[in-house]
């Protein structure tokens, strides 16, 4: 609990420079088909070297520390993220980039007719990125964004966006101009207010479904969205014993890798009588203990606290015949500040029959809480 690390705080009247940075950027874009396309060459070379700097030890290594400093997962969890994003660096490197701005051309309906069409930038544009995966998701939206020639401002969470800023500067050193990319440290508001007040053609926001609605008023539709989601995963009838390891297996690192603080966790379980009756619910109960905060497989939730996630537990056992399968208590020996979550993976089995009973009952199971937890039923 710890004061480890300040970061700037960005006020809604130090917002200037950035918008007087954004006008000077026009609606074709820093490079396009027909405008500066050897800097399509240049973002391929960036792209190459990037990837190489990743491939070196030290600094995969390096990357790996920053991530799980911020957001405490797995070195393997935080590896991967470093993986995925060296990988799509190297599959850009070459000509690769040039050829995402490939166009059309259409031939008229008499001599001296021809239709092309051209992949264009938007020009200014914004990104605006989460705090569960900060290096993967801004790192492969900004290079998108950066190969087809937008001048972006990207803003991480105010609580990870340490990891964004030494990635940006990674890119400087592989030669990537200092006036392409502005970064941003601030909350949402600050960030509001710039999106409204400068040139910003489309903004990509990558977080919360309130957020994301928020974000289509204000911008009057100009964005694009990749927000929360509940996911329901169903076991069908076809049960077998020597699967139920697996699939126990399976289900328990979607639903409490990292914590469940990811969109695709696993938020209910469907399971078929056929499983149940072969012991899963044992298996995911033995699963579950194994997670540790020694090792991060069980890590701080940072945006439930754990009073939140008591309540909506406490809640969810009012349902008539339901019950705590496993997990419900706060963690044990441990300094993580109130303002997170400290739980362990938790299951609550609720009726699929009374689930359905109510509205209110309904609304209640499948309120996401982006932590270690889902609901079972049955059927």
């Amino acid at each position: 609990g710890d004061v480890f690390m300040l970061m700037p705080d960005t006020s809604e009247a130090e917002i200037l420079p950035f918008s007087e940075s954004l006008n000077k950027v026009p609606k074709t874009g820093l490079h396009n088909p027909l405008k500066n396309p050897e800097r399509y060459n240049e973002y391929a070379e960036i792209s190459h070297k990037a990837a190489v700097a990743l491939d070196t030890p030290e600094i995969e290594d390096f990357f790996i520390k920053c991530i799980q400093r911020v957001m405490p997962k797995s070195r393997v969890q935080a590896y991967n993220e470093v993986a995925v994003t060296r990988t799509f660096l190297k599959t850009f490197a070459g000509d690769a980039v040039r050829f995402t701005a490939r166009g059309f051309t259409v031939p008229g309906d008499h001599a001296g007719q021809e239709s092309k069409g051209y992949r264009f930038p938007y020009g200014p544009v914004a990104l605006i990125a989460p705090f569960n995966f900060p290096f993967e998701i801004p790192v492969l939206q900004l290079m998108g964004c950066l190969f087809m020639g937008n001048k972006p401002i990207v803003k991480g969470s105010e609580k990870t966006s340490m990891v964004l800023e030494q990635y940006i500067r990674l890119l400087h050193a592989c030669g990537m101009p200092m006036e392409d990319v502005d970064l941003i440290h601030s909350h949402g508001a600050t960030m509001e207010r710039l999106i409204t007040n400068s040139p910003i053609r489309l903004t990509q926001f990558t977080g919360s479904s309130v957020v994301a609605n928020r974000l289509a008023q204000v911008t009057n539709g100009k964005v694009k969205i990749e927000d929360a989601g509940f996911d329901w995963k169903i076991l069908g009838p076809d049960a077998s014993k020597e699967n139920v390891d697996y699939v126990g297996w399976v289900c328990d690192q979607d639903a409490y890798a990292m914590s469940g603080q990811k969109c695709s966790a696993q938020s209910m379980l469907f399971a078929h009588s056929n499983w149940i009756n072969h012991g899963l619910l044992d298996t995911l109960e033995s699963l579950s203990t194994r997670r540790s905060l020694e090792d991060l497989t069980i890590s701080p939730v940072l945006s439930v606290t754990t009073a939140h996630f008591r309540n909506h537990i406490e809640k969810l056992l009012k349902i008539p015949g339901s019950r705590l399968l496993f997990g419900g208590k706060e963690l044990e020996n441990h300094t993580i500040p109130d303002c997170y979550g400290a739980v362990e993976p938790t299951a609550v089995f609720v009726p699929l029959e009374e689930m359905l009973k109510t509205e209110e009952a309904y609304e209640l199971c499948t309120t996401e809480i982006f932590g270690p937890f889902q609901v079972v039923t049955e059927y």
